[in-house]
This record gives C-alpha cells, structure tokens and sequence, in this order.
C-alpha cells in the first residue's frame, strides 16, 4: 500500500523538529525502506539528527530543501490557501519575485508611462 505524499499546506503547518518517517519521508515522496535506505548512507537532501534511536529532521531545512522557506534578502513564496484538492500544489503556491525584480518592473511602468 502506498502512502500518500503530503501537501504542501500540511508540510508548512509541521512542528520545528519532525520524524524521518514518515513526516520526511512522505513530504519527499518516498517510501520507507527507500528514506531510511538514504538517511543510512547520507543519501537525503537534509540533515538527519540523530536521537537515540530515532532519526528526526529540522522542519526549516526540509522547507529550504522544498523552496517553502523564505531566502536570505527577505522575499520567498508566497502560499495562499484554498480549495486545491490532493497535491495539485500548481493552484496556490506562487513563488514571489524578489525585490530586484520588483523594482525593475517598476521602473519600467514608471518609464513607459512618461
């Protein structure tokens, strides 16, 4: 039986610190075997912190490693809710321009407009 993968607006509401499996596994799109496999061998995209026996990740950096977090100069996605069904992320998840281009854009409005 497969599991399905998470939403984003599911990964966005996570806690700070989550488990391998199946919170990273699923967010990722793999099956169990297939996350610890690469957590083993240093495989996965994120950092795997140890506890004990349990294997957990930062939530941050599975957000960094999806593109859901902010990036340093302060411009990053924007998410707006809504009623997207699944994971047809398409529907709500617009990343946002950064600022550069932003201020680009209006001056050329400003410049077409004279």
């Amino acid at each position: 039986m497969t599991t399905p993968a998470l939403t984003i607006a599911e990964i966005l509401n996570l806690p700070a610190v989550v488990p391998l499996w199946p919170t990273v596994g699923r967010s990722l799109g793999l099956a169990e075997s297939t996350t610890y496999q690469l957590a083993a061998e240093d495989k996965l995209p994120i950092e795997v912190i140890r506890l004990g026996r349990r294997r957990v990740a930062r939530t941050i950096d599975l957000h960094r490693f999806l593109g859901l977090a902010p990036q340093e100069n302060g411009a990053g996605p924007v998410y707006q809710t809504g009623p997207s069904a699944g994971n047809n992320e398409a529907a709500g998840y617009q990343p946002a321009a950064s600022e550069e281009q932003s201020i680009s854009t209006a001056k050329q409005e400003t410049g077409s407009r004279s």
